[in-house]
């Protein structure tokens, strides 16, 4: 009996001494403080609204083109006996200048047979009108009324004078020819190409070269519907426009003026052309100690065109338009407000916003995900909670423990 005792009421005080000895330490030991969780507002960055006057830029590219170019042609055939020393390819020449002649031998001759021609004319012309005065001297000597124009000679007369005057036709047209030997500058310009050399045969119509007139540049620049629609009416006014290129490394700009457009779209591209005109591109009639870099026919340029003037506009950088066409602004009480807003103009950097903001509040500049009328939020420059209280800014309704 005894050791049955032993064996199986030994482990049970055992165990029951152990759990004794566990409740009584449970016991003695000190409840944790509970920490109190604190709820941050979100913090953002705001900027005060500033309402201002904008004046509207378009931006375009183009190459730059003479507003005149001309193929020369010979209007008389002959051979090539001279060229000009600056008709070649990049040569500038002045209005009148010589540039190609044609031999003229076969043209002074058509002019000595014209002027010998109208000598003949004109003698046969003064020999009827003397014979036609001595037939109405003898027709008043035996009649007393009025001659008839067969008697005076007058039919003849007036068959002689057609006579001179088809001559002077002829020789004008002679005078025409010879004059034509000499192919001159129709205007201030530069040589684009040369298609003759001495010794060469030139058919009446051949060409001799294509010229360019220096006096004025144009660049047509592809324009879209929205461009036009920031633009002043082209028919009063010529906007400013700035011509820019880079140039052995340096950007290089030219005024110009926005003269037209081509009043047709692009069947392709659906834009419509501006025609910008740049005055003296080649510098070549300005002052010495003004003259800048050449705008050379050919050269890619960027343009920037001065538009017109929009009052009272918020201009707000691109990213804080939202997807939805809303703008997030805080109020006097640091809550969020959801505005619907009138973009009237957007590129790739800034929007433009003509209605929808109150002026009184600050615009939201960083992102919050997932942003509802009225929430609470706070500034960037807000005073700064204890050190003993660490802060997120990461998160939304970020919890801190302390």
């Amino acid at each position: 009996m005894a050791s049955g005792f032993k064996k199986v009421g030994i482990p049970i005080l055992i165990l029951v001494g152990a759990i004794a000895v566990m409740v009584g330490l449970i016991s003695m030991k000190t409840q944790p403080e509970k920490d109190e969780i604190i709820t941050r507002d979100f913090l953002i960055d705001a900027k005060p609204i500033e309402v201002q006057n904008v004046d509207f830029l378009v931006y375009s590219q183009g190459s730059v083109q003479p507003k005149n170019r001309t193929m020369l042609s010979a209007q008389v055939s002959g051979r090539v006996i001279a060229i000009a020393d600056n008709f070649i390819e990049g040569g500038f020449f002045k209005k009148g200048d010589v540039l190609v002649e044609l031999e003229t031998a076969d043209y002074q001759t058509d002019l000595l047979l014209a002027e010998s021609e109208i000598a003949r004319a004109q003698a046969a012309f003064d020999e009827e009108k003397a014979r036609g005065k001595v037939a109405a001297q003898e027709w008043r000597s035996f009649n007393d009324g009025n001659a008839p124009e067969l008697g005076l000679r007058k039919p003849q007369l007036a068959r002689e004078e057609a006579s001179v005057k088809a001559a002077q036709a002829n020789l004008q047209r002679a005078e025409r020819n010879l004059d034509r030997t000499k192919i001159r500058a129709p205007y201030d310009g530069l040589v684009k190409s040369r298609d003759v050399d001495l010794g060469k045969f030139i058919s009446l119509g051949g060409q001799l070269g294509e010229v360019f007139a220096t006096d004025v540049a144009e660049v047509r620049l592809p324009l879209t519907d929205d461009d036009i629609a920031f633009l002043a009416d082209l028919s009063k006014e010529s906007p400013q426009v700035t011509l820019s290129s880079d140039v052995a490394g340096k950007n290089i700009k030219w005024q110009g003026r926005l003269v037209r457009d081509e009043a047709v779209l692009d069947t392709q591209s659906r834009v419509i052309y501006g025609v910008v005109e740049v005055n003296d591109p080649y510098q070549l009639n300005a002052p010495a100690e003004s003259k800048g870099m050449a705008l050379r026919f050919g050269r890619f340029v960027s343009a920037t065109i001065t538009g017109i003037t929009s009052s009272n506009m918020v201009v707000l950088p691109r990213n804080v338009l939202r997807m939805d066409g809303t703008i997030l602004t805080v109020d006097d009480n640091k809550k969020i407000r959801i505005n619907f807003v009138t973009v009237q103009r957007a590129d790739e950097d800034f929007v433009y916003i003509s209605d929808g903001l109150n002026p009184l509040e600050k615009v939201v500049m960083s992102a919050i995900p997932n942003p509802y009328e009225g929430m609470p939020v706070r500034f960037l420059d807000d005073e700064e909670t204890p050190k003993t209280q660490p802060e997120s800014t990461a998160d939304d309704n970020a919890i801190e423990v302390k």
